[in-house]
Formats: C-alpha cells, sequence, structure tokens
C-alpha cells in the first residue's frame, strides 16, 4: 500500500513537470513565430481619417472634369446673361471714352488697346455717340481651358444707334435715325486659381 503511494506522488510530479515543459516549449515556439516587443515598433495613429484615404485611392485614378472645365446649361445661361451685360457696359463705355469703368472689364492687353483708341479719337476731336437698344440673340461658340486659363468665345447680336461727330457737330459717320444690327464674336477669358471669379475681354475675334 504504501508502495502504491510512493509510485503515485512520483507519476504526479512527473506529470507536472512534463506539462511545464511542453508549456514551456509553446511558449517558445510562439514568441519565435510572432516575435516580442521591443519599443521600437511604429506607431499605430487612430485618427486616420477615412476620406484622407479616399484621397489618397483616387490620386492615380484618371483625371475627370474639374468644375470650370465645361459648364452644364445652368452654368450656361448664368455666363451668358453676365457676358451680355459686360458687352453692353463695355461698348457703350468705350463710345463715352470712360477708362476707368473699362479697366475692370478687360484683360490688360485689350485695355491698351481701347484706351489708344480712345486717345486717338480724342486727338481727332471726334465724339461718338452710342445707344444701346439691346441683344438680340448671344451664343457660347466655344469653351475651353488652357493650362490655368479659360477662355470662352461668346457670338453676340445686337442692335445699336451709333453716331460719329467732328468738332463742329457734323455727322461723319452713321445715322442717329436708323437702328443697326450689329455681330460681334468676343472672348473672354479668367484665370482658374485667382480669387477674382470675374471674367475679363481679352479679344474681338475677326470673322
Amino acid at each position: 500500500m504504501y508502495i502504491y503511494q510512493s509510485m503515485s506522488n512520483n507519476f504526479g510530479y512527473i506529470d507536472l513537470i512534463l506539462l511545464a515543459m511542453i508549456a514551456g516549449f509553446i511558449i517558445l515556439r510562439l514568441r519565435n513565430i510572432l516575435g516580442r516587443k521591443t519599443g521600437h515598433e511604429s506607431k499605430v495613429f487612430t485618427n486616420f481619417e477615412e476620406k484622407e484615404f479616399e484621397k489618397f485611392k483616387k490620386e492615380n485614378v484618371a483625371p475627370i472634369n474639374k468644375p470650370g472645365d465645361v459648364l452644364d446649361e445652368e452654368q450656361k445661361k448664368h455666363f451668358l446673361h453676365g457676358a451680355e451685360i459686360a458687352y453692353e457696359n463695355i461698348i457703350t463705355s468705350f463710345a463715352k471714352g470712360n477708362k476707368k469703368k473699362l479697366q475692370s472689364l478687360l484683360s490688360p492687353e485689350m485695355i491698351l488697346n481701347f484706351e489708344q483708341a480712345i486717345t486717338e479719337r480724342e486727338k481727332k476731336n471726334i465724339k461718338s455717340e452710342l445707344t444701346f437698344i439691346g441683344i438680340k440673340n448671344s451664343s457660347l461658340e466655344k469653351y475651353e481651358k488652357v493650362r490655368n486659363e479659360l477662355y470662352a468665345t461668346v457670338k453676340f447680336v445686337s442692335e445699336i444707334i451709333s453716331v460719329k461727330r467732328d468738332g463742329s457737330n457734323n455727322i461723319i459717320e452713321g445715322n442717329p435715325d436708323v437702328i443697326k444690327t450689329v455681330t460681334d464674336q468676343w472672348k473672354f477669358t479668367r484665370n482658374v486659381f485667382s480669387k477674382n471669379s470675374n471674367w475679363y475681354l481679352s479679344e474681338i475675334v475677326n470673322k
């Protein structure tokens, strides 16, 4: 009986030793497979925003038309309305010789051209009279983006009464009793990065 109990106790100790050895072996294997933390691992940023990740993923996607590259029908209608107002202001300001107002409507190159024409007219003592009747029709002929500039070519069909008089108030051109129908093609421009959203007349297209 004593011998049997001693053998049972010995087998119990052996079992514990074997289990400890197996556990130690498993821990060593897991450490070799998974590695251990040293304090030099890369940090995990928990505030990484999903929208920033989406932006990053889309950088390699083929570019699409950005706002301003094309105009939908509503934008086109709004643009043409503004172009008609600019057209009226430019031709009436030019007739009056209002250089200051023209500066807010023209590109630098066109400002120079218009001011030279006004100066030449003043030297010859020619007075220009213009009555704007209205615009019969306007259409967007071309709209394009060239590098950082947007260009829009607009065709205007307008009605005006135009007269030029000399220093003695004699009519040298036009008729104050006749309404003329005039067709013009003007090119407007604006920089896509400019905070100023205004368009400026950059060219009068000759057909």
